[in-house]
């Protein structure tokens, strides 16, 4: 495929010289030699545009290697580590890589391009549903960064370079083309929200998490992904089939996320859905659903959204994940030939559908069937009923068969206080919890989507078992 991918390029160079050679000569027909000098010094042009874009970009391309074992004398095999490629993306030391490179790794090590290691490389956050990871090193200096660019305005047939480390080839530099955009090239399972962009710039094992630029050096996206003819796993040193890249504007919503919550936060319906010639059709329902709670019921064939016509699962997945958690969203249904309107108040993605591992069990699980975290800074932004002024500690995962549902408290709530003890962090919910669990009610004080105004009291009867 390096060899497809250098004859295309050829190919390009030369009709473009020869439609430049042409219209100059129409215009200067003198010495047909300054022709050749002029396409050798166009030629150059190019040529120089790739070298300093790869001697300004390598600096800040990083190598990532990735172990399930804690760190020890004897050197692991290879087999037992990941290899893959990230980048610097903010002076302080955030770094970009893919989620399949390093989550579930005990130890993360980056190696700079000037040969220091850092192997207490810190992980920041992963999201598996978009395959983007965070990791942040700790340095005294500024570092060199590459820059964004605006990845909704890359155009199929423009210039792509990838930098990587196939194959342990350390700072391998590939060009290309954009050969399409907004690919969904593999099952929503593997990766479930999907809009790649694809580039015939040779990438493979090892480029994951790599920068794609573009010819101003900027990263329009992370390499993440190549598929072949035959869809087998990219282990071996063959020729790669089309290569996928994430829209790098899509990973800077994912990485603010990651770098304030250590998470995304994403909206949701709570439905099964499929394509349907007429919208989206509605399958089944999870639990739990706001669409089945908004009166969705299944086989409605969903046309609208806020007005908006919804046709493609893919976009209309982006379009929920997006919304804000709480937000009340008017949809337009086709029921048994019927249009139907209907008021759904957009839910919280429960973890388990976010590729990430659920907690080991705490007593507040076991008690009460619910994950906590500590309030951040970015929730604000993601839930309409928080502000700033909030604290407490937002329940991250309900489990169905729990008592806390029954009570009323959804994923997404704020707990405020506990048997009247305010609550401002982990800390005071794990001290609160400890001293109300020898009792058969608790008392929880919460915020949430279906609250009314300011705060509501509920009580939570314990299974003592």
């Amino acid at each position: 495929m390096k060899n497809r991918c250098f004859f295309s390029l050829v190919v390009a160079l030369a009709l473009f010289f020869l439609l430049f050679a042409c219209s100059k000569a129409q215009l200067h027909p003198a010495d047909p030699t300054d022709n050749t000098a002029s396409g050798v010094q166009l030629l150059e042009s190019i040529e120089n545009a790739f070298v300093s874009i790869a001697k300004r970009s390598n600096p800040a391309v990083v190598g990532v290697t990735a172990s399930n074992e804690e760190r020890q004398a004897i050197p692991l095999r290879r087999s037992d580590q990941r290899e893959g490629t990230g980048f610097i993306f903010r002076k302080d030391g955030y770094i970009l890589t893919n989620n399949h490179v390093v989550n579930g790794a005990r130890q993360v090590t980056v190696r700079l391009f000037d040969g220091r290691e850092f192997k207490d490389t810190q992980l920041i956050g992963v999201d598996p549903n978009t395959d983007v990871a965070v990791l942040k090193i700790d340095v005294q200096e500024e570092l060199p960064v590459l820059s964004f660019a605006d990845s909704d305005k890359v155009r199929v047939g423009q210039f792509a370079i990838a930098i990587g480390n196939p194959f342990q080839l350390n700072y391998t530099v590939t060009t290309g083309i954009v050969s399409g955009k907004g690919r969904s090239p593999f099952p929503t399972f593997t990766m479930h929200y999907q809009d790649f962009i694809q580039t015939d710039a040779w990438i493979n094992r090892g480029n994951s998490g790599g920068p794609l630029l573009n010819i101003h050096g900027e990263v329009v996206g992370i390499n993440s992904a190549i598929r072949r003819a035959d869809d087998s796993p990219a282990t071996a040193a063959v020729r790669a089939g089309a290569g996928f890249a994430i829209p790098i504007n899509l990973v800077k919503k994912v990485s603010d996320q990651l770098i304030v919550n250590g998470q995304v936060i994403r909206g949701w319906l709570g439905i099964f859905m499929s394509s349907h010639p007429d919208g989206i059709r509605v399958n089944r329902f999870s639990a739990p659903s706001p669409a089945r709670q908004g009166g969705m019921e299944v086989g409605d064939i969903i046309v609208e959204y806020n007005g908006q016509e919804t046709r493609e699962v893919r976009k209309f997945r982006f379009l929920i994940a997006e919304s804000m958690v709480g937000e009340e969203v008017m949809f337009t249904v086709i029921r048994n030939g019927v249009r139907k309107k209907l008021s759904v108040t957009i839910g919280r993605m429960p973890r388990r559908f976010t590729g990430l591992e659920m907690e080991p069990e705490s007593p507040s699980w076991k008690k009460l069937g619910i994950t906590v975290r500590e309030l951040g800074a970015y929730d604000s932004e993601r839930y309409t009923y928080l502000s700033l002024e909030d604290e407490g500690v937002i329940v991250e995962e309900v489990r169905p068969d729990g008592p806390v549902l029954s009570a009323g408290v959804p994923i997404g709530t704020l707990i405020v206080a506990v048997n009247d003890q305010r609550i401002k962090n982990m800390a005071d919910y794990e001290k609160a919890l400890e001293n109300a669990l020898d009792k058969s009610e608790i008392t929880f004080e919460i915020k949430n989507v279906y609250t009314e105004e300011g705060t509501e009291v509920v009580t939570v009867k314990i299974d003592r078992e």
